[in-house]
């Protein structure tokens, strides 16, 4: 990993953790917040790469949907759902619901 690849990796780790208890957030957001809208992509490696640090609130970055698309990268086969219905979030078939409401715009 390049020195650029680990500079916008904690990039993305110091905005999730902005995201609010209680709030979702999505890949696209958090890279047009970056300066690099077309990285959405890259914002999800970052996260995934995250799991080892326990203060990056992964669970909370939705697709632009509100779909948990990167469930399948957390432990368990609901870790990420049980994390955002525990912070008061509903999740019904895998999609936040009243997604417009619970999103966070930076």
């Amino acid at each position: 990993m390049d020195t650029n690849e680990v500079s916008f990796f904690d990039r993305v780790y110091q905005t999730v953790k902005q995201i609010p208890y209680g709030r979702v957030s999505t890949y696209g957001e958090i890279a047009r917040v970056l300066g690099s809208p077309q990285s959405s992509r890259m914002v999800g490696y970052a996260l995934n790469a995250s799991h080892g640090l326990d203060d990056v609130p992964a669970h909370r970055v939705v697709n632009r949907l509100g779909m948990l698309t990167g469930k399948h990268h957390f432990q368990g086969t609901n870790l990420m759902q049980q994390l955002l219905e525990s912070e008061g979030i509903v999740v019904i078939n895998n999609q936040v619901t009243d997604f417009k409401d619970k999103f966070y715009k930076f």
